[in-house]
């Protein structure tokens, strides 16, 4: 199998390290993991089909440490899980004479990403396309220290703050195309972690940011194999 395929079903669930302790899932030709994120103001599923492999259930605790040991190999790998009982124990990938092992957790310890039982309604939808996502990581590098970003409905269109704030700061501001717009106030989301979505997405060139007035965002990439779903919730609001 190629070892890129499985670089980037990690990247989008580990998200530049905020996510590192996962359960992966291989059924069927599609491995799939969900994930949330330490403080649970993030959470989601990743799914890639045609990845073929054993159906089996792993426990990843350090997903950092297995990039890292990826890192060692050429792109053609193959994968191999050591078990001992119906225990999965260790994952062993090669590459010709090169090989590593990682150490599997038990599942037990692994934290389950929480249900939503009951989704809001999404009355907005923000079109997303290779030009806003560049924009927003750019204008996000550019505001380092800034933590959040805000939606703000303008009255006569929709606008994504980086930076805002009620006194005179330093922000970026994206103006937007959306398909719906009933947002009532602004709404502010962690912009760290939208831009680490955006960046182990980037390949995607056509999405769509759904926001609720209930202080939930959703966004669903599909390209090639992949499709991951992200929720994201909603800051205290900002001065």
């Amino acid at each position: 199998m190629q070892k890129s395929k499985l670089d980037k079903f990690i990247q989008k669930y580990n998200l530049g390290g905020n996510v590192n302790q996962v359960k992966w899932v291989s059924k069927d030709n599609k491995l799939s993991t969900s994930f949330v994120t330490p403080d649970k103001s993030l959470m989601g599923s990743v799914n890639v089909d045609n990845f073929t492999f054993e159906d089996v259930e792993l426990g990843v605790y350090t997903t950092d440490q297995l990039m890292k040991l990826l890192n060692v190999l050429d792109d053609d790998v193959k994968l191999k899980v050591t078990k001992f009982g119906d225990r999965s124990v260790s994952l062993k990938a090669e590459n010709g004479s090169v090989s590593f092992d990682y150490t599997l957790s038990d599942l037990s310890i692994i934290p389950d990403t929480p249900s939503l039982k009951r989704l809001p309604t999404f009355g907005t939808k923000i079109k997303i396309d290779t030009k806003f996502i560049n924009t927003f990581i750019k204008g996000k590098t550019a505001l380092s220290e800034t933590e959040t970003f805000t939606v703000i409905n303008t009255g006569d269109n929709l606008e994504i703050i980086i930076g805002y704030s009620s006194t005179n700061t330093n922000r970026v501001n994206i103006p937007v195309e959306t398909e719906t717009n009933d947002l009532s106030e602004p709404v502010s989301f962690n912009a760290n972690l939208f831009k680490d979505v955006l960046v182990a997405n980037k390949e995607c060139s056509s999405a769509t940011l759904e926001v609720s007035n209930e202080g939930l965002a959703r966004i669903n990439f599909k390209v090639d194999d992949y499709d991951s779903t992200y929720h994201i919730v909603a800051t205290q609001g900002v001065d």
